[in-house]
């Protein structure tokens, strides 16, 4: 494995160099012809081909035999080698983790959905959580020694570049990051839970993609990722993105960061639980009442499924968090002008019921030559957007490409 990587850690050598862009090249276009490489990376035609050459017999590059043209000698076309190795997406929720499985081509083979697992910030825990990546992975037909990388996402403040949760950890001395390469025994990248799912839908659907991005997660909190020029922003810290603790309303609500009058205390599924909660106690009827009767709480869970069911109440309350996430949206786009804005997480399942108050909202608020060539919609890939962009950060830093 080392000598077939090698050059991944080479940030000198000119062929290391070229190698990269030529990878780089195929995870972004798909397939090239050797003058097509010569040209694009500026490179001699015996330089790339000898390159080429390298890059088959290390495994990550196909001969894909010749292209059709009009006339003349069909070149032969090169791309990514699907089994050059594959890549696992881990996103660890409240009560559950989601799982991806990519190719080295970024093609989603298997996606494992609502595993049981309940996260704490202890050595035991983590040991078990990683037990249970290998033994998903296992049941999938994929052997270990077959993976290259494993990306995992947190909600919370994560800092990727050093590697740390402030939320989760396991020892003061050792990044989170460098505790699941030790169990796991491969490369390991942690990110923030609304920033996977960024790059996920980011990366998923190159024709629609706009370089200047802003994918907003309304699950049980509120997050937010940014694509700008292209790039997933950090900020100087790597603690980007926390649009649910912008100080924006005055009902003295204490979040659950400390502060009061957050964002995520009426924009949020934690928001969505305490109002029903709130109203069914106040003697409002709703379908969930004999739920609570019966237990003293509902769920999320519950909620979005009376959503589903057309329950008034539910509704009431999604709609309530679509004008509120709106109208901060709108301040977003005022201030970044982005191309594209995507509503993810568990509470895009109200679909209208949600996105007609944040359109009305934005309509409302934001400046109409600002926002007129912004598109708004929904997540593309759902559930599967933290996942599969774990796969796919965890493809790009394995292969040095950011």
């Amino acid at each position: 494995m080392k000598s077939r990587i090698a050059f991944l850690a080479d940030a000198e050598s000119k062929n290391a160099i070229l190698k990269k862009k030529i990878i780089r090249l195929c995870i972004k276009g798909g397939k090239y012809s050797i003058a097509d490489f010569s040209r694009e990376i500026n490179a001699s035609v015996p330089t790339v081909t000898k390159l080429i050459g390298e890059l088959i017999d290390d495994g990550f590059i196909l001969d894909l035999g010749k292209q059709g043209t009009a006339g003349g000698r069909r070149p032969s076309i090169f791309g990514l080698n699907p089994g050059a190795g594959y890549f696992i997406g881990v996103d660890i929720g409240r009560q559950h983790l989601h799982m991806g499985i990519a190719d080295f081509s970024g093609k989603l083979m298997n996606y494992v959905q609502d595993v049981d697992f309940v996260l704490e910030a202890t050595t035991m825990s983590f040991r078990s959580l990683c037990a249970k990546i290998k033994d998903t992975v296992s049941n999938t037909g994929i052997a270990w020694h077959e993976v290259l990388a494993v990306g995992v996402s947190l909600s919370g403040r994560v800092n990727p570049e050093k590697g740390y949760s402030l939320t989760y950890s396991v020892s003061e001395d050792l990044p989170l990051k460098s505790f699941f390469e030790q169990e796991l025994g491969v490369n390991v990248s942690i990110e923030n839970d609304s920033r996977a799912m960024t790059y996920g839908e980011y990366i998923s659907n190159p024709a629609k993609a706009n370089p200047n991005t802003l994918f907003i997660n309304v699950s049980w909190g509120l997050g937010m990722g940014l694509i700008l020029g292209g790039e997933l922003y950090y900020g100087v810290s790597g603690f980007s993105g926390e649009i649910g603790h912008f100080p924006l309303l005055h009902n003295n609500r204490i979040c659950r960061c400390g502060k009061i009058g957050c964002l995520e205390t009426e924009a949020s599924g934690s928001a969505l639980h305490a109002n029903l909660i709130e109203q069914i106690q106040a003697g409002r009827t709703s379908s969930l009442s004999e739920i609570y009767k019966e237990k003293g709480d509902v769920s999320l869970d519950e909620i979005l499924k009376a959503v589903e069911d057309e329950d008034v109440l539910a509704i009431e309350g999604i709609e309530q968090i679509g004008h509120t996430l709106g109208r901060s949206i709108a301040g977003l786009i005022n201030i970044f002008n982005p191309g594209m804005v995507i509503i993810g997480g568990r509470l895009m399942v109200g679909k209208d019921y949600l996105m007609l108050p944040i359109r009305s909202a934005i309509n409302k608020h934001s400046l109409s030559r600002v926002s007129s060539d912004t598109v708004i919609r929904f997540s593309e890939l759902g559930r599967r957007a933290a996942p599969f962009g774990n796969c796919m950060l965890a493809r790009s830093k394995f292969m040095k490409l950011m």
